[in-house]
């Protein structure tokens, strides 16, 4: 028997994985402490024990979806040799990641945003891990203007903000029930107008 007080031995990650399903599903402020702790396989005084509220578990398990589903997604912009192949390979493995069959659809930083309203601090959790992932591509177009493979005069936050903003866009289409084959057209497409998106991001476009 668990020390009164004390969190009770289990897997963690199991634990958090299960907890992701169901805020991935219902949300933040849809998903009941019930939900969760049947999910989770654990009473709410262990979950309290363990993770001190609703919200401390929330951001352990955005932990847990950013480095398992997320992490599929983002490895990308490291494994290709350049910038466009690289959000080409980030928009495609976004594709697949929003429409496996044994997980929920979309994203689940991008689909909770509109349930917090009433909770300033989720909100602003959300804010920062959208903004992380921006961060991210803005770090890959800079490291391709280094290069030589982008203009030197390339906006990389308004690079970064038009392809985060279709990714956006295809998370909400996956909640809808678009097809795995419509949001690689997605990407697809995308990819087809990049080098009209590179020149209308160029300060010289934009003065």
């Amino acid at each position: 028997m668990a020390t009164r007080g004390r969190p009770p031995k289990f897997d963690r990650e199991k634990v958090l994985q299960n907890a992701v399903e169901v805020f991935w599903s219902k949300g933040f402020a849809e998903a009941s402490m019930a939900e969760l702790s049947a999910a989770m396989k654990l009473n709410p005084p262990s979950i309290y024990a363990a993770f001190g509220s609703k919200e401390g578990l929330f951001r352990a398990a955005l932990d847990q979806y950013v480095r398992t589903d997320g992490a599929g997604i983002w490895d990308n912009l490291d494994k290709a040799d350049s910038a466009r192949e690289a959000v080409e390979a980030v928009l495609r493995a976004t594709a697949c990641a929003y429409t496996r069959r044994e997980q929920p659809r979309g994203c689940m930083i991008v689909l909770a945003a509109p349930q917090c309203e009433a909770h300033p601090s989720v909100c602003a959790e959300l804010r920062e891990r959208r903004l992380s992932s921006v961060h991210l591509l803005v770090q890959r177009f800079e490291q391709a203007k280094q290069q030589g493979e982008l203009p030197t005069d390339l906006i990389s936050e308004q690079l970064a903000d038009y392809v985060s903003t279709v990714q956006h866009g295809m998370s909400i289409q996956a909640q809808d029930g678009a097809s795995r084959e419509k949001l690689l057209s997605v990407a697809t497409t995308t990819m087809a107008g990049w080098d009209n998106a590179i020149t209308a991001c160029r300060q010289t476009v934009n003065a």
